[in-house]
């Protein structure tokens, strides 16, 4: 196993500068069970044009000494809206009180070393600071029976549990991106997963 040196947020240029290799992580860990993401980097750099643009973004970073190996992102969830609003409308929620916690990847040479939570420790703490009630994120939805399922894949849901989430009732999600194999994009259900940030 190869050794996590660093896990360490960064916004504004640092954030910005690390936006490349967030892609290329994305790309590669994405393609695997249950996302199965047949990324580009094209694609990807205009998935990240919105934390490029937004003053409240956040990635965290993990790090074998300068190289990037992990990452997780965040932002309000408003700056989402147009994705993820209709989701939302019979929630009663109040999506600017909502931090959206996004992706968290991380190579598998890494895992194990619970950077999982780190993740989560600085996204939460950052989301807090700036006043944030909630943070969500949302899980592809796979037929139990589809099949490039791996027979040794384990959900993460104990482990969002144990993290105070929870899944949201209603709150689904609709998102398009090309899997392996396909010919074009397809749409996929998202379930969204929520929690109460302490005061």
């Amino acid at each position: 196993m190869a050794e996590v040196t660093a896990v360490r947020p960064l916004t504004g240029a640092a954030l910005e500068a690390a936006l490349d290799d967030v892609a290329r992580l994305r790309i590669e860990v994405f393609r695997a069970w249950p996302y199965l993401y047949d990324g580009d980097l094209e694609y990807e750099r205009k998935y990240l044009q919105s934390y490029r643009d937004s003053d409240k973004a956040i990635v965290v970073g993990a790090f074998d000494g300068d190289r990037l190996i992990g990452a997780s992102t965040g932002a309000p969830l408003t700056e989402h809206a147009d994705d993820f609003a209709a989701a939302f409308e019979r929630s009663g929620l109040d999506l600017s009180e909502i931090f959206y916690c996004a992706e968290s990847v991380l190579l598998s040479d890494y895992r194990g070393q619970g950077v999982g939570h780190k993740f989560f420790d600085l996204r939460e703490a950052y989301a807090r600071a700036l006043g944030f009630k909630k943070c969500a994120f949302c899980s592809v939805q796979r037929p139990a029976d589809h099949p490039l399922r791996p027979e040794s894949y384990r959900p993460l849901d104990a482990f969002w549990r144990a993290r105070g989430y929870e899944p949201l009732p209603g709150a689904v999600a609709q998102f398009s991106w090309k899997d392996i194999g396909e010919e074009g994009e397809t749409l996929k259900p998202l379930q969204f997963w929520i929690r109460d940030l302490p005061t």
